[in-house]
């Protein structure tokens, strides 16, 4: 009984890692999903402002404001490929945290099978003793039967 209580023990241990696999699984999702919505206001501002300056080519412009523009938008670029960067660095946090997960799962699924065979094991063993008492019984009172009360001859 106790390596199945331990066997009890490790799985209730493997449903823990496996609940805080899935909860770092979900965290790196979001983190992720904001990173992407961050690359996303980052790109729809450049592209916002580029529709702006399109609009006023006609104008004439001083060289100092066009330096300025293109200084921005250099930089604007610039934010928006370290944050491409940040969105690749959480996707592969998601990627380790799904092989994670699927990891603990294995675990978890293997140790309940041996949990299952053990407690199968445990209960045909049971079941053996019970049927060697009721068979060793039932040759008692066969025999007291057959020789009779003891005391007398047959």
């Amino acid at each position: 009984m106790s390596a199945l209580n331990a066997l009890m023990v490790a799985v209730s241990v493997a449903e823990r890692k496996r609940d805080e696999a899935r909860q770092t699984l979900q965290n790196a999702q979001v983190a992720q999903q904001a990173a992407l919505n961050q690359l996303s206001q980052l790109e729809g501002y450049a592209q916002e402002i580029q529709g702006r300056w399109g609009a006023k080519e006609g104008a004439t412009l001083k060289p100092e404001v066009m330096y300025h523009h293109n200084q921005f938008m250099g930089r604007l670029g610039h934010a928006a490929g370290l944050q491409s960067g940040v969105v690749q660095e959480q996707v592969q946090r998601v990627d380790a945290a799904s092989r994670q997960l699927l990891a603990t799962e294995l675990r978890l699924a293997s140790l309940r099978k041996v949990l299952e065979a053990r407690r199968r094991d445990v209960a045909l063993q049971q079941a053996r003793r019970e049927q060697k008492q009721t068979d060793e019984r039932a040759a008692i009172k066969y025999h007291s039967t057959a020789n009779g009360p003891v005391g007398q001859e047959s």
